[in-house]
């Protein structure tokens, strides 16, 4: 049973955020397991440490729990208005991590990995850009995977900027897992009944998904979701071919 309770990524405070409906889409078995040839091998992006934008360690109530190689990669947008200027974005990631831990309840800030409409990727959930950290972005899919926040809101007709397409590309490449096609279809487990998948039920999604694809949410917004593709095959180019 689909729950009807609809969300946006991210509650932010004191910046003003929008609550979307929109039909969440549910991806059906593949009919082939062929794939292409796997890239790997993606370069590591440059990344903003929490350090560097000041985020408020005495705000993480737990330390980071790991669970292995990321299967997917899960695409947000933070609810934020788009007309910022981009050096505004640490003094937002406060916020935004404030809002998470006081405001949600969480223990850290949720996404993994936040990247503003410039292009430059910011590091989120502490505990090593280069570890399997566990997000809490994606209810029932946390484990396994890594969460990238657009850092603005996406609605139907907004331009999404080049820079923020491939800034999200240049993470997720580095991050999903090397024999994991990020054009593909992954198996993944939902360890929550209040995503759109019963606790335990076997779910095959795209590698590269939207929020949306598994809670009942209109995140990462109409615009941005349409992107996916292009993030996909720039996630793709990026990598190198296993000969």
């Amino acid at each position: 049973m689909w729950l009807r309770r609809t969300v946006v990524c991210a509650m932010v405070v004191p910046l003003a955020f929008l609550v979307f409906r929109d039909a969440p889409v549910r991806l059906g078995v593949p009919e082939s397991t062929g794939r292409p040839a796997v890239p790997t091998g993606a370069p590591k992006p440059t990344i903003v440490s929490r350090a560097q934008w000041h985020a408020d360690e005495s705000l993480v109530k737990e330390h980071a729990v790991y669970t292995g190689t990321v299967k997917a990669v899960f695409v947000h947008h933070t609810g934020h208005t788009n007309g910022y200027d981009c050096a505004d974005a640490p003094e937002m990631l406060r916020a935004m991590e404030e809002a998470h831990v006081r405001g949600e309840g969480w223990d850290d800030i949720g996404y993994n990995f936040v990247v503003d409409r410039c292009g430059t990727v910011y590091e989120g959930r502490a505990g090593g850009v280069g570890r399997s950290v566990r997000g809490a972005h994606a209810t029932g899919f946390n484990a396994h995977s890594v969460g990238i926040a657009a850092l603005g809101t996406f609605g139907p007709g907004v331009p999404v900027p080049k820079a923020l397409v491939e800034g999200i590309a240049k993470v997720g490449a580095w991050k999903l897992d090397r024999d994991i096609d990020p054009r593909g279809i992954v198996r993944m487990v939902s360890t929550n009944d209040e995503s759109l998948y019963r606790r335990g039920e076997v779910v095959y999604l795209h590698a590269v998904a939207g929020h949306r694809d598994t809670f009942s949410t209109y995140c990462p917004g109409e615009a941005l979701y349409a992107q996916l593709p292009k993030i996909r095959a720039e996630m793709a180019r990026l990598r190198v071919k296993r000969r």
